[in-house]
């Protein structure tokens, strides 16, 4: 990871080794958190940011779900990125939004304690790489959304996946798969998972314990483009084994194809994830007219 120059912290840019928070901050504690984690891609006219508002949109719906109190308008944060990332002169980047409970009090409750948001940027590829992804079903299940909000993106059930990706990790894999509690796929660590079959994708619904993903949002949209058909659904362990088809989608990680689950092995990337993977390449760099409104120029 590529360390930038600034940090936008609650309303102004400091220096990257002087973005620092109280060792006595709830969220460090508590978990009492959320975030976004958004892209900056290189076009033809400059660098823009890919769905911002929706990140940004998701990120208050986040704030809300865990009783966080935002303290600055989705107008406002969508100029202190833009601000960031110029700040930082990174034409490729990765963002990271985070809104925490500072220090006030020690406890539960934090009704003392202040709403902070950080917004960083730093150069960081595809976390999955592009050779394809060896997957492992988890022995660990996904967070059960009658427990935690797994609606939103909090950083306290987090803890869940990290787990769950040293676990993969550790037995030799690149990535681990989770199913809810009651055996259905949900999700991977930090992306959404797709199964392609007689040319039709299929992807678990929220109700699975699944966040509702940007990029899966856009894999959908695009895939209309291509004529093709996809639906949220429940699956079972068994249908990514008999899958023509799976790939992992995300902000971090971008459209990846799996090259095997449990060592069940995959040609890839296969056709449909090869078209999608084209498709996204071309929205996110500002080469598919239809989809210009996805990008925010940095300069704006």
């Amino acid at each position: 990871m590529e360390e930038a120059t600034s940090i936008w912290m609650n309303g102004e840019l400091v220096p990257w080794a002087e973005a620092r928070v109280h060792v006595l901050s709830h969220a460090l504690h508590y978990g009492t958190a959320v975030f976004e984690g958004t892209r900056v891609f290189e076009t033809a006219e400059g660098p823009a940011v890919f769905r911002l508002d929706e990140h940004l949109q998701r990120l208050v719906r986040s704030c809300r779900m865990i009783g966080l109190t935002l303290p600055y308008t989705v107008g406002e944060l969508r100029a202190a990125t833009l601000r960031t990332a110029a700040a930082n002169g990174l034409g490729s980047c990765y963002l990271r939004h985070l809104v925490y409970r500072g220090y006030g009090e020690m406890g539960v409750a934090a009704r003392g304690c202040p709403t902070d948001v950080s917004i960083a940027g730093w150069s960081w590829g595809p976390l999955l790489g592009s050779s394809g992804v060896r997957l492992m079903t988890s022995s660990w299940r996904r967070n059960d959304h009658t427990v935690v909000p797994t609606a939103a993106k909090a950083t306290g059930p987090y803890l869940n996946s990290v787990l769950a990706k040293h676990e993969a990790l550790d037995a030799g894999y690149d990535e681990a798969v989770l199913l809810n509690a009651a055996g259905y796929v949900s999700e991977c660590t930090g992306a959404n998972i797709f199964l392609v079959r007689d040319g039709l994708l299929a992807t678990p619904p929220s109700s699975a314990g699944a966040l509702a993903g940007i990029t899966q949002d856009t894999v959908e949209r695009l895939a209309a483009d291509l004529g093709l058909r996809a639906v949220r659904q429940e699956l079972m362990r068994s249908d990514l084994y008999a899958a023509d088809e799976l790939f992992v989608c995300g902000t971090g990680a971008g459209i990846a194809h799996v090259s095997s689950i449990d060592g069940r092995e995959f040609d890839g990337p296969g056709p449909v994830t090869a078209k999608l993977a084209d498709a996204y390449e071309a929205a996110v760099h500002g080469r598919d007219e239809r989809h210009r409104h996805w990008l925010t120029p940095v300069s704006a």
